[in-house]
């Protein structure tokens, strides 16, 4: 039982910076999705309460958005100084999950899923949000036919100081655009750039920049083209036309 309220019933997923569990939400009686986030064990004092502060800040992020395509958040606690983040629980299986169990989707369909995702960033965006992380783990898509937007743990809000230490790159090195990964800067632009990474991995089954390790997925990112899209067929086509204005 987590603050008195959320018993935890199995376990959804886990990620670099937290464990997810279907719960139910005893003094509501609604199942929902709780967010342990896990604490690196070699962080003390000071270090520990900047990612306290900033899991604070990414339920607040998420709080702001209001959109069929974004997973709501509907809580922050802290158990046993472990904080938690209470959202929308919604019956899914990632993007991610599917590309590993039933490989590259049509391009039709990816196309159909990066719509939805544009339009959680549009909102994110015009909110002044912006998500920093968008790669197939964080998309949902549910089984009733919804796509959305989740995890907005690295996220940061347009203006705020920056909560990352000089030097650091949060995200993922496959799905993190090249000025990020080279000057640290976050923007709007940024996140797209992530949007059609994810979509590129979406028909090919993995990111344009997919190397053996992070040194060398940065090293090909920094001085390299993406990989040749092989089955991104219409959306392929629709890309050229778009950077010729058409």
């Amino acid at each position: 039982m987590i603050a008195g309220r959320y018993r935890l019933l199995d376990l959804v997923g886990r990620g670099g910076m937290g464990t997810v569990w279907r719960a139910d939400d005893e003094l509501l009686h609604r199942q929902v999705a709780v967010k342990q986030v896990v604490l690196p064990a070699r962080l003390g004092g000071d270090e520990l309460d900047h990612l306290r502060a900033r899991t604070l800040r990414e339920a607040r992020t998420a709080a702001r958005l209001n959109h069929p395509n974004v997973v709501r958040v509907y809580d922050v606690v802290s158990d046993d100084d472990t904080p938690w983040i209470v959202m929308e629980y919604v019956p899914s299986r990632t993007l991610q999950d599917v590309l590993d169990s039933d490989g590259p989707l049509p391009p039709q369909r990816a196309a159909r899923i990066g719509l939805a995702l544009l339009d959680a960033l549009r909102a994110a965006h015009e909110a002044g949000v912006l998500h920093r992380d968008v790669k197939p783990a964080n998309v949902l898509l549910a089984h009733d036919g919804r796509v959305l937007l989740t995890d907005f743990g690295l996220a940061v809000f347009d203006g705020d100081v920056a909560m990352t230490g000089a030097g650091t790159i949060l995200g993922s090195p496959q799905y993190v655009a090249p000025e990020r990964a080279a000057d640290g800067v976050s923007s709007a632009p940024a996140d797209l750039w992530s949007l059609g990474a994810t979509l590129y991995a979406a028909v090919e089954g993995r990111s344009p920049y997919a190397r053996s390790t992070a040194m060398a997925t940065l090293s090909a990112l920094a001085s390299a083209p993406p990989d040749p899209a092989r089955h991104a067929g219409c959306l392929l086509y629709t890309a050229d036309a778009a950077d010729e204005g058409v």
